[in-house]
């Protein structure tokens, strides 16, 4: 198993299979783009599958999420997805997308044996989609949810982050656009991933700031249903339910001693948290001839190392060098 020296046990996967995108979001990279990682440094679809293989059978991961990047634009993401599925014992397969080309491949990924997916919406307004994401795609992910929910990608999340200034006006109305189509939404503080390294404490709309607008126009409580466990998200009965609306404090309401995530790099590296400064070289040791035992032990050692949670707060904490994009959500 995956334990930490604090007794956590790792047990959900993210796997990063791009750092490209074909969006621009302010909050993670700059209009430009960035230098994306040489194709020969990213990990085959073989050797995807065989790190997840070795997860699943030799170290207890029982969910494995896709994310980029976006995952979308990985050619091999149905066939990665069926040999996924085909593991035993079967983990909970999921994705986070941003929408964009779901509409074409939902219904292969449900086929394959996706299990959901997390979609990026952050407005429900076309022009300041624009001016958060750099490019004119609403439509295309409005379609892409109506895709997933059709194939029975479900429940079909929805990830949102507000900006203040941007869209912090947009909590109650994505909410009901949710409630009406179905969707489960999620709220996220803005976390200080960019690549600019632009992000203040003072910028953020924090989850209680979230919380009293969304309680300005819907009955919120607690929904204690179901323990949180290690779930990130607190969820909330909305009018008393059965809908509800999560929110994921990272920064001011951290869930990290309950952390079950460890994280696989599209190069291969293993990182133990979001936050991480160093990262454990899997794809060298795989390259250069490693048994499956032999990638287990490192996989151990790596998380064996993680911290006790990620710090922001401390005066010492430093933004790791790499942007969301390439270590995966």
């Amino acid at each position: 198993m995956l334990v930490d020296t604090f007794g956590r046990t790792a047990t959900d996967l993210r796997v990063s299979l791009t750092d490209r995108c074909n969006l621009r979001c302010s909050y993670c990279m700059p209009p430009e783009g960035l230098d994306w990682l040489p194709k020969p440094e990213v990990l085959t679809d073989d050797e995807v599958v065989r790190l997840v293989t070795v997860g699943v059978r030799d170290l207890g991961i029982t969910e494995v999420r896709y994310t980029g990047g976006e995952p979308l634009l990985r050619r091999g993401l149905p066939e990665i997805v069926r040999r996924t599925a085909a593991l035993a014992p079967r983990p909970q397969i999921s994705l986070t997308t941003n929408g964009i080309g779901l509409a074409r491949l939902a219904g292969a990924l449900a086929g394959a044996g996706l299990d959901r997916v997390n979609v990026s919406l952050d407005t429900l307004d076309p022009a300041v989609f624009k001016r958060l994401a750099h490019r004119d795609r609403h439509a295309d992910v409005l379609a892409g949810l109506s895709a997933a929910r059709d194939a029975g990608l479900a429940p079909v999340k929805i990830n949102a982050v507000l900006m203040r200034g941007i869209n912090d006006h947009e909590a109650v109305p994505l909410l009901r656009f949710c409630l009406e189509n179905g969707y489960r939404l999620r709220f996220i503080e803005q976390m200080p991933l960019d690549a600019q390294h632009g992000w203040s404490r003072d910028g953020m709309i924090t989850a209680d700031e979230i919380l009293a607008r969304l309680g300005e126009e819907f009955s919120l409580a607690p929904d204690d249903r179901e323990d949180r466990g290690s779930a990130p998200a607190e969820t909330f009965l909305v009018d008393g339910g059965p809908a509800t609306v999560g929110v994921i404090g990272s920064v001011t309401r951290p869930f990290c001693g309950a952390c079950d995530r460890v994280r696989l790099t599209a190069d291969g590296q293993i990182r133990n948290c979001l936050f991480a400064t160093d990262e454990s070289n899997l794809r060298d040791a795989l390259r250069g001839g490693a048994t499956d035992d032999e990638i287990a032990e490192r996989w151990r050692k790596a998380v064996w190392t993680k911290r006790a949670g990620h710090g922001i707060d401390d005066p010492s904490f430093l933004q790791p060098a790499r942007p969301m994009s390439a270590i995966g959500g």
